[in-house]
């Protein structure tokens, strides 16, 4: 089971849930805004600067196992276009529900496994530690999601020049002198023909002077 360990109520992304008292049927809705976690998003390519404000809207609602959250999450991305490599700001909406279960939750009226029975279910479980719960690991997965896994600065945007790197957003014309690779192969390889070989080609034997033939 994935239990919590340790969580600290100082934590800006820990919830307290005492408030619900364990009544079916409680709600509570918070709204608080967090600096974002580290690496929150996909690395190398876009996601929420560590620090950057992050705005959340939680809805806490109390169940026979435990406590359902659901909540929205908004914030700024910054990243690079897969295309141009210039910067992609974007604004971020995330959407998230997940159910954190009470340690006893299966002492409360919940049909308990018998062994082997759901085992992977069991797993991915959250619980509550001492009525707390980290939202973390929730809000990675929901920006993860949330966000687009090859980031444009425009759905238009036509890249950089394939031969010199050239922005082509920039220089609309740009383009270069297509070379017919035969005749680049032909002129490479007079260029680089020995004078005994165009010797040869004349007729002349390598290496005998005119007037020695005459």
């Amino acid at each position: 089971m994935a239990h919590n360990a340790h969580l600290d109520h100082r934590n800006p992304l820990v919830f307290d849930t005492h408030e619900l008292g364990r009544r079916p049927g409680a709600l509570q809705r918070l709204t608080r805004t967090v600096p974002a976690p580290t690496d929150l998003g996909l690395k190398g390519v876009i996601g929420v600067p560590e620090g950057a404000p992050v705005e959340l809207e939680l809805r806490l609602e109390s169940v026979m196992e435990g406590v359902l959250v659901t909540g929205t999450a908004r914030a700024q991305a910054e990243g690079e276009c897969v295309r141009c490599l210039e910067p992609v700001e974007l604004e971020l909406e995330a959407d998230f529900q997940e159910m954190f279960s009470y340690p006893d939750a299966d002492d409360r009226g919940r049909v308990i496994a018998e062994p082997g029975d759901d085992a992977e279910d069991d797993e991915d479980r959250l619980f509550l530690e001492d009525g707390l719960f980290d939202l973390e690991p929730l809000l990675r997965d929901a920006v993860v999601l949330a966000l687009p896994m090859q980031p444009v600065c425009r759905e238009d945007c036509a890249g950089l020049c394939s031969e010199c790197g050239a922005r082509l957003a920039d220089d609309p014309d740009h383009h270069h002198d297509a070379v017919d690779i035969r005749w680049a192969a032909l002129q490479g390889l007079a260029g680089t023909m020995s004078d005994g070989e165009k010797d040869e080609m004349s007729g002349a034997e390598p290496g005998v002077d005119e007037k020695q033939e005459k």
